[in-house]
This record gives structure tokens, sequence and C-alpha cells, in this order.
């Protein structure tokens, strides 16, 4: 793997190499404004990297290294998760394998329910690093955090993984309860993707 560069992105076919539809759409969403082919994953792979990183920035680097390698095109990964502070930043970067290894999502959501029960501290963060990488090794990554709180039981019916228990600072919505279109502008995702932009997509 090269060292980051200030390479700039000059427009046609990007992978987004993830296996979750959600994040998928919400990325591809956020391409829209720019020149850029949205590619599929599962066009040139449906085998996954492990994710050894023990950052978001890492895991992140992992996922689109392996996709712009097997693609033979740029590639761009995200790696997000939900820090909660009273549980020390868990479930941090093993936000997905919770929702794995519990059954689902809103089973995750109710085992975090079940270990707050009790404590008043319910603050907590979604975090997210964008990596992009290109076939020839060299990458760049930003990442992007937004501030919030807890709420039990799950709201609404938007978003995808612990958006329904998680209210961004100075709302009182979920993510869960917020027009997609709202939710993308507003989220950690979308926070990482504009220091991308400007990195990277903006001349």
């Amino acid at each position: 793997m090269k060292p980051e560069a200030p390479r700039r992105w000059s427009g046609g076919d990007l992978v987004v190499a993830t296996g979750n539809p959600g994040k998928a759409v919400e990325i591809a969403d956020l391409l829209a404004p720019f020149e850029v082919d949205v590619r599929r994953l599962g066009e040139f792979t449906d085998v996954l990297p492990d994710e050894t990183g023990t950052t978001f920035a890492a895991n992140a680097i992992i996922k689109a290294a392996a996709a712009a390698a097997a693609a033979g095109l740029p590639a761009l990964a995200d790696d997000s998760g939900l820090a909660v502070a009273a549980l020390d930043g868990a479930p941090g970067i093993h936000s997905a394998r919770w929702a794995e290894e519990a059954g689902g999502f809103s089973e995750a959501m109710a085992l975090l329910d079940q270990r707050l029960r009790g404590n008043p501290d319910r603050r907590a963060a979604f975090h997210c690093a964008l990596a992009l990488a290109w076939p020839d090794g060299v990458t760049r990554t930003v990442e992007g955090i937004v501030e919030g709180r807890l709420v039990f039981p799950p709201r609404g019916g938007f978003g995808f993984g612990y958006d329904p228990i998680f209210v961004p600072a100075g709302d009182d919505r979920t993510f869960g309860e917020m027009d997609p279109a709202e939710k993308s502008g507003r989220s950690h995702r979308a926070d990482a993707f504009r220091k991308l932009v400007a990195a990277c997509f903006r001349t």
C-alpha cells in the first residue's frame, strides 16, 4: 500500500466497496453530483476481505484496496459504527459484528438497551471513515463524526442499522425518523464525504 497522496478524482467508474445495500444507496446518492459512474462490488467479486484493522480508517482502507485490486478500478469504502460513551466506545468498529452475533440490528439495539439500563449517560456518536483507493495502491482517507444520544425503544422506519435509536445533537428525532435525504445531509457519512469532496473531487 502506497502512502496517501493528494490525487484528484478524474471521472469515470468508481466501485462502491460495501456489501451493505443501505450504505451503497447512501454513498451513491452522495456521489450523484459528480462525474462518477457507480459500480457495485458484486459485479467484480463476492469475496469481502476480513476487517482486521483496529480503527475505522484501517478497515476502510482494507476494503477499498481489496475492491480496487479486484476490479482494476478506483474504489470507495466506508467503515462506520456507533460508539457509546457509557460502554467505553463499544460497539465501535465491531458494530456490525454485534448485530450479526445478536441475530440482527433489532436484537443489537435491544442488547444496548439492556446494557445501559439504569445508566443515565446516553451519549453516543456515529463515526465514519471513507477510503478512496486506486488500483496502483494510492489511497486517501477521511473521517466524519456526528454526536448525539441514544433513545429507547427504537423509533422510525427509515435508515438502517442503529439509526432508530440515535438522536443527533440539536434534534429530537432519531435518524430512523428522518427523511433519508435529510439524514444523508447530516450523518457521519455526510461529514466524511464533505471532507473527501474537498480533498479529491473539487478543483
